[in-house]
């Protein structure tokens, strides 16, 4: 008998394609499941073995009780429905364990739905840009990663090169969660669960593993294989 397909939601962004391309070069029995804030796809949720939280808008301050800091946000580049769509994702998957990658404005989310707070603006708050090059090219830069961290045990580098294309950042660190990787300006690249022993599956990286130039990297192929090994494990 064949065994069953490990169902992976991705949720929709104007570069789903890449995610999910990401994803389901891992091999396997692995499908995609998009969804999508427009069509409020929470049902298709609970038919999902693990989540990855794509990157895109900029996070409403309002979710994290700062809503003064809107002015600071790319307004064109905002979607409140999006927010509580995938804050409710979060709801859901905490509930019931279900592993978790969160990438770039994944990781952003996750630190509000934890209880933390976001730097709005990352060359207003006095830190290097973080964005892309002219002629639409990541940036790369290096990070230093936690010897003690989960992602350490992951990825076994203590520094690394990673893509970079974002304007926010985790600021306040959400409830249970600890930094795990920093950028030479000291900027969160990474968050874990402080106390991963015993819980669900949940990385969170502020760069993009599914377009780095280097597909072999540690910080691509290992936490995409963590990810889905967590979600497989899930399923037995």
């Amino acid at each position: 008998m064949a065994e069953p397909k490990i169902v992976i939601g991705v949720t929709d962004c104007s570069k789903y394609a890449n995610y999910s391309s990401w994803i389901l070069a891992h091999g396997g029995n692995v499908e995609v499941q998009q969804l999508s804030a427009d069509s409020n796809h929470l049902t298709e949720i609970k038919a999902c073995d693990g989540i990855v939280l794509t990157g895109g808008e900029d996070v409403h301050p309002r979710f994290y009780n700062r809503p003064d800091l809107y002015e600071y946000c790319y307004k064109d580049d905002v979607s409140e429905k999006r927010d509580e769509f995938e804050l409710s994702i979060l709801e859901h998957t905490e509930a019931n364990a279900v592993p978790v990658l969160g990438i770039c404005r994944g990781l952003q989310i996750a630190n509000v739905f934890f209880g933390g707070t976001l730097i709005p603006d990352i060359p207003r708050w006095g830190k290097f840009n973080h964005s892309k090059l002219p002629g639409d090219k990541d940036r790369y830069h290096a990070i230093q990663v936690d010897p003690d961290s989960w992602l350490h045990q992951i990825a076994g580098q203590k520094e690394g090169i990673i893509n970079s294309n974002h304007h926010q950042s985790a600021d306040g660190i959400g409830s249970g969660l600890i930094v795990s990787a920093l950028s030479p300006d000291g900027i969160v690249e990474a968050l874990e669960r402080k106390n991963p022993d015993g819980a669900s599956f949940l990385c969170l990286v502020q760069w993009h593993p599914e377009r780095m130039n280097d597909q072999k990297s540690n910080f691509v192929k290992n936490i995409r294989e963590a990810f889905v090994e967590a979600v497989i494990s899930g399923r037995r």
